[in-house]
């Protein structure tokens, strides 16, 4: 049996090609929203992080209706580090809306989702995106498409995908390249008629896949998925089972279910095959489990999601400045708020460290972390991270570390140093693409060699290069690679930050803080372009006497100081740092505190005594 009135389908494409503001338009032009009512550019990214950051983390689930037909639309993340996010809610869709830029054309993370998408034989309609802008080359991306899916080993019937030429944020699509739209009804039209609708035996007990997880302080933890066979009913007994856990069932019962409809959760009393829903009032569910009526348990096998690759430490905070910020500040805190994580986000690892108050978290990559710090920050919680560290794996008896797909668009005259970078970084080439005056380079580089490489080529690139790179294998070990050129600035005392002494520290590098700010012995204030640490007074006070005049402090001229943050301070660490988080503050600090007992262990390892 077939629902014909439901088609769901999932967006996908790399960063910045438009997947939010496509769904904007379908959701304006597809009766969800008042003719007069006044809506907010993406309004899927309802996170003030995704909204500040201008990027989607969570995948998100909405609706809308064409022609009597009910549309499920799966809004996912675009950048590699959630690509978890994307795995795991394709099982939930029959098809997917391949949303590809018309100047950048295929990306890494677009190869990583349509890899994905093809992988599980579902149907996709490739959309161009932006073809209104001046730089767009059509033509050339279409065979960059069509290039891509012969590499991933499309299938006859996956090379004959449709295109759709679209411009999201003018809310036009249309299925001639030589013509704009005028509407996104030709996309409607597209996905009703070449996308399956859901299929499965409507007599048959219930079957359901939890693909997602939310939570809801009213009703508590809200399982998402797709119903594959059957119907559900409110006050239904069911058993959670695990085709990876063969011991695992649950007995429960349904206490709400709600379907999409627009942006909203409403509440019904049963939904048939092919909706997508939301249940909530089962104890212990967790993602990747299946829902199944008790008279025939049969689980789903869940998709597998690729291996975290980068680790950091997380601590208890332990500097002279603990637990005068953060709400949370205990071990215990720390534990719960990490293994709770690790449950919702299934890209993320975390395992206890060497002592009890230490904690092993592997991500996908250094955002993957980073926005997982930042979530913490706000909710309250104070700690201290490590430095970044790739995972290594023993691979047939050989070294093996994570290699990465790096695809940088640079102005032409920066090739050169940019080539340079590539170089120490151990990054190999494998393709230059000149459009117009700007460059697109590929290469295959270990994953430790990004580290901190950002903001050194939007130096290199005066701001306007571009950076993108996705998870490609791992491969032996490149050797070593310096992490970094230039040393820290490093308080020597506790106190306030003077002026006088903030005058003087400034000739020896650029500073990270302002007069007034509260620093501790052995915390970072500044970074030394020289390559080596120094100790600096900042909180150095001018001595006064009968021919020095305490006014005189006002004409010191003070170098606005370089704020950090959170990606920077990550990047800026080095083997002996560690990063101080807090709600209000980034602090960077040694390990080792005390000057000379620093000093004492850099001998001692210069000597190779330890």
């Amino acid at each position: 049996m077939t629902n014909e009135n439901v088609r769901n389908i999932a967006i996908i494409a790399h960063v910045d090609h438009g997947k939010t503001s496509l769904v904007n338009e379908l959701l304006k032009q597809g009766s969800v929203f008042r003719e007069n009512q006044v809506v907010e550019d993406r309004v899927m990214d309802s996170n003030a992080l995704e909204r500040e950051r201008g990027i989607t983390i969570l995948s998100k689930n909405c609706s809308c209706i064409y022609n009597g037909v009910k549309i499920n639309i799966i809004d996912t993340p675009g950048h590699a580090d959630f690509g978890g996010e994307v795995e795991r809610v394709l099982k939930m869709v029959d098809g997917v809306l391949l949303v590809v830029d018309a100047y950048e054309g295929p990306m890494p993370q677009t190869r990583f989702v349509l890899e994905k998408a093809l992988e599980l034989g579902l149907k996709v309609i490739v959309v161009i995106n932006k073809i209104d802008r001046q730089d767009a080359r059509i033509k050339e991306v279409i065979d960059e498409v069509l290039e891509l899916f012969l590499e991933l080993d499309a299938n006859d019937e996956q090379l004959s995908s449709p295109f759709i030429f679209a411009s999201a944020r003018a809310g036009i699509a249309s299925d001639d390249q030589n013509k704009l739209g005028t509407d996104m009804k030709p996309l409607f039209e597209k996905i009703i008629d070449y996308i399956p609708s859901p299929s499965g035996d409507e007599n048959a007990p219930a079957q359901m896949l939890v693909s997602s997880a939310e939570h809801n302080d009213y009703v508590g933890k809200l399982a998402i998925g797709k119903i594959t066979r059957g119907n559900l009913k409110v006050g239904q007994s069911v058993v959670l089972c695990n085709f990876h856990e063969e011991g695992k069932k649950i007995r429960s019962k349904i206490v709400t279910l709600y379907v999409f409809e627009g942006l909203k959760k409403v509440p019904v009393e049963s939904a048939g095959i092919g909706e997508i829903v939301c249940v909530a009032g089962l104890e212990g569910v967790q993602i990747g489990d299946t829902i199944c009526d008790s008279a025939l348990i049969e689980p789903i096998e869940f998709v597998k999601i690729a291996e975290p690759s980068v680790e950091m430490t997380f601590m208890v905070n332990d500097s002279p400045f603990a637990g005068k910020e953060g709400k949370f500040v205990t071990s215990r805190h720390l534990r719960d708020r990490l293994y709770k994580e690790a449950v919702k986000d299934l890209s993320l690892k975390v395992s206890d460290g060497e002592t009890a108050e230490q904690f092993r978290v592997c991500g996908r990559g250094e955002m993957h972390l980073s926005i997982l710090i930042e979530n913490m920050r706000r909710d309250g919680y104070e700690f201290q991270v490590s430095m970044p560290k790739v995972l290594i794996k023993m691979i047939d008896g050989v070294k093996c570390e994570p290699i990465d797909r790096l695809i940088l668009d640079v102005p032409d005259d920066c090739t050169g140093v940019v080539m340079q970078k590539m170089g120490i970084r151990k990054g190999e080439l494998i393709q230059m693409t000149p459009h117009g005056s700007r460059i697109k380079m590929e290469f295959f580089i270990p994953e430790r060699g990004l580290f901190g490489f950002k903001s050194e080529l939007l130096t290199d690139t005066r701001g306007e290069g571009i950076i993108n790179s996705v998870f490609h294998d791992y491969e032996p070990w490149k050797g070593e690679i310096k992490r970094r050129d230039y040393g820290s600035l490093i308080a020597h005392e506790t106190g306030e930050a003077i002026v006088y002494g903030l005058y003087n520290a400034q000739e020896r590098g650029d500073l990270f803080i302002d007069p007034g700010t509260p620093v501790y012995a052995g915390m970072v204030v500044g970074q030394n372009p020289k390559g080596d640490d120094i100790v600096v007074n900042v909180c150095k006070k001018k001595h006064l006497s009968n021919c020095r005049a305490s006014g005189s402090d006002e004409a010191l001229r003070l170098t606005p100081p370089r704020r950090l943050s959170l990606e920077d301070a990550i990047e800026f660490l080095a083997d002996d740092e560690i990063l101080e988080v807090t709600p209000k503050s980034f602090r960077i600090r040694k390990i080792i505190l005390d000057h000379n007992l620093r000093m004492r262990e850099r001998g001692k390892i210069m000597r190779g005594e330890i």
